[in-house]
């Protein structure tokens, strides 16, 4: 008796330990960029490597809003990701609820064609996507990524989707639909409040993909007013020097948004992501 109680906690201590180095991992690039862009310049490289500088400052982070145009990026990667999410989950909840509730002719090649454009690497499909945008004069414009970012967003989206749907009885909206309620009317009032963490978990993916896309934000546009922030990161970076301490400033800034949303999607992205991992 005495053993096994010695072996549960040798294991629960070696899982603890296995978390701690994992969350080190995980979290030290963050910590990292944290330090870099409160150290001064003359201490970046005079001081070695050092957990923690002898003195900090945030002149990084005022001459990145003061002096640089890393307000414009942001705002251009939060409208941008912005829409990007919004369109792309509502598109992907009406797409989704389609797969999981009927069967028409079709459907499986419209479900292979999805799962092909996921294969291909994006850079293969630049030049393309350029010439089809530029004639309609799309290129150098937020308006043009959003409808790339969402046209490749989508296909994962509605698989994300459906499969929230599928879990969901059909018997609940039947029940709706016998009490008088039409079709859009269950959706609407049964089955969408069933898929918030569904719908949570893909806003939540779709915003991180569309804000920290760099290469068609760099590929389709080429002024600083329709530039987004990952390409603004690149300003930093000159041909002989890279000023490191704004760079990791405007870093830190980029990282707020995204924060935020998952703070307040947490809730529901929890749920999303363990929904159906328990079955009875």
């Amino acid at each position: 008796m005495r053993a096994h109680v010695l072996r549960r906690r040798l294991f629960r201590v070696l899982h603890a330990g296995l978390l701690a180095c994992f969350l080190v991992f995980a979290l030290f690039p963050l910590f990292w960029l944290l330090k870099v862009s409160v150290t001064p310049n003359d201490l970046l490289y005079s001081e070695g490597v050092r957990l923690w500088p002898s003195r900090i400052t945030f002149d990084h982070y005022a001459s990145v809003i003061a002096h640089t145009e890393f307000p414009l990026f942001f705002r251009n990667s939060a409208i941008v990701s912005s829409s990007t999410a919004l369109l792309s989950t509502l598109v992907a909840s009406g797409a989704g609820y389609g797969f999981s509730r009927f069967a028409f002719r079709g459907r499986a090649a419209i479900v292979g064609l999805m799962l092909v454009s996921q294969m291909f690497p994006l850079v293969m499909i630049v030049a393309p996507i350029f010439r089809l945008l530029s004639p309609l004069g799309l290129t150098d414009s937020l308006t043009g990524l959003v409808v790339v970012y969402t046209a490749f967003n989508v296909p994962f989206a509605t698989f994300l989707m459906q499969s929230f749907f599928d879990g969901i009885p059909r018997d609940l909206e039947e029940a709706a639909m016998i009490d008088g309620a039409k079709r859009f009317q269950a959706l609407r009032l049964v089955v969408l409040p069933l898929t918030l963490p569904g719908l949570a978990a893909t806003l939540g993916f779709v915003f991180t993909a569309a804000w920290s896309e760099l290469l068609f934000a760099l590929m389709l546009n080429s002024s600083a007013a329709a530039s987004t922030f990952p390409v603004g990161l690149l300003a930093f970076v000159s041909k002989f020097s890279v000023d490191f301490g704004q760079m990791m400033a405007a870093g830190v800034l980029a990282l707020i948004p995204v924060c935020a949303l998952f703070f307040v999607i947490q809730r529901y992205l929890v749920q999303g992501l363990t929904a159906g991992a328990v079955k009875g």
